[in-house]
């Protein structure tokens, strides 16, 4: 049977999803949506379910419990080959004895589509990912940033209603890797694709998505915009996996509607309550809430010394010692680091300092 195409984006729907293998539980009573026409990421750590529940968005895995709907149909015991979505994978699955104009028209083929007509559907999504001119290369002979593409393009060709992506960029540079994740967000915005996405990396998350729901041990531990986890993680574990927060004990000396006056060791600071009442409190401050001072500044600081210095270019990181701890920051004012074992004094920046609720 020849496929449909032009379809347009769906929506995802996951109610209540449980995956077992035997007694292990690998994605746990999971229930989340994504709109049509976004791209929604899952982000965590190895191990905590991400990659198990594309696969069942996908079909690849069948849910033991739950529901799972694409564009409100259910398709929870629907196999791959019946949902109409296409899966770009960490290692490109790109077939070597074929080229790259066959490699992208093999899935129309499949689908019962002439040759013809599968090569001008394969040449149309080439042109549109910037692969013009190198329809007969083997996959040997391209980059890995080119193959890559062609990945995406073979699941273009489909034009499916969800296309999924996992680990995409693992197997790139670091300097590849931020040019292929501006394509990837691009080509999803131009079309309008209705995009799930798994990473591990947070910067990359952060880059590409409207939406990313952070996964912890087989279950959802937040779900926000990029800004929302960013700025107002909901527990220690986001606050500490989003943004390489330094996590330190506080002080909260009153609340006053929605602003809550905290101290840090020898530092004050004004911040949003999120709900706080005067008492302990733990804080998660990101490595640019962090302003790093060679001499005593005339406000009140924390007085460190340098552990660590190292000098990338832009800016300097350090890790500090501290009567609050072990700090983390990174300063891009300075030209030079201040030195190994050297005093410094740390004050804490109006952006990047987040109380963390319970």
């Amino acid at each position: 049977m020849t496929k449909s195409f032009k379809k347009g984006p769906a929506s995802v729907e996951f109610r209540n999803v449980v995956k077992r293998y035997g007694s292990v539980v690998a994605v746990d009573d999971v229930s989340f949506s994504v709109e049509p026409g976004t791209l929604v990421t899952l982000l965590g750590p190895s191990g905590c379910g991400k990659t198990t529940t594309l696969r069942l968005v996908a079909g690849l895995e069948i849910a033991s419990e739950g529901q799972i709907l694409i564009g409100g149909v259910d398709v929870t015991r629907l196999s791959a080959a019946d949902r109409d979505v296409s899966m770009v994978f960490q290692s490109y699955a790109l077939f070597p004895h074929m080229n790259v104009l066959e490699n992208v028209s093999y899935g129309p083929r499949v689908q019962g589509v002439a040759r013809q007509k599968a090569e001008e559907m394969a040449l149309e999504k080439l042109r549109l990912i910037g692969l013009q001119g190198m329809e007969k290369r083997a996959p040997s002979e391209l980059s890995g940033g080119q193959q890559q593409r062609v990945a995406v393009a073979r699941a273009l060709v489909l034009e499916p209603e969800v296309l999924l992506f996992d680990e995409p960029l693992s197997n790139l540079d670091a300097k590849l890797r931020r040019r292929v994740r501006e394509d990837i967000r691009e080509l999803q915005q131009t079309l309008r694709l209705t995009v799930a996405y798994v990473t591990h990396d947070q910067e990359e998350a952060l880059a590409v998505s409207d939406k990313i729901i952070v996964m912890s041990n087989a279950r959802i531990a937040q779900v926000g915009t990029p800004r929302g986890l960013y700025d107002e993680p909901k527990d220690l574990f986001v606050a500490d996996f989003i943004g390489d927060a330094t996590i330190v004990d506080g002080q909260v000396l009153s609340v006053e509607g929605e602003r809550a006056r905290v101290k840090v060791d020898a530092v004050e600071v004004d911040l949003p309550s999120r709900g706080a009442k005067p008492g302990p409190i733990k804080l998660a401050i990101r490595p640019h809430g962090f302003r790093v001072h060679e001499t005593a500044p005339a406000a009140a600081a924390i007085k460190a010394r340098v552990a660590k210095a190292a000098y990338l270019g832009k800016h300097i990181e350090y890790t500090l010692e501290t009567p609050a701890g072990e700090l983390f920051a990174i300063d891009a004012a300075h030209a030079e680091a201040i030195a190994h074992g050297a005093d410094a004094w740390v004050t804490l920046a109006p952006r990047g300092v987040a109380l963390v609720p319970g």
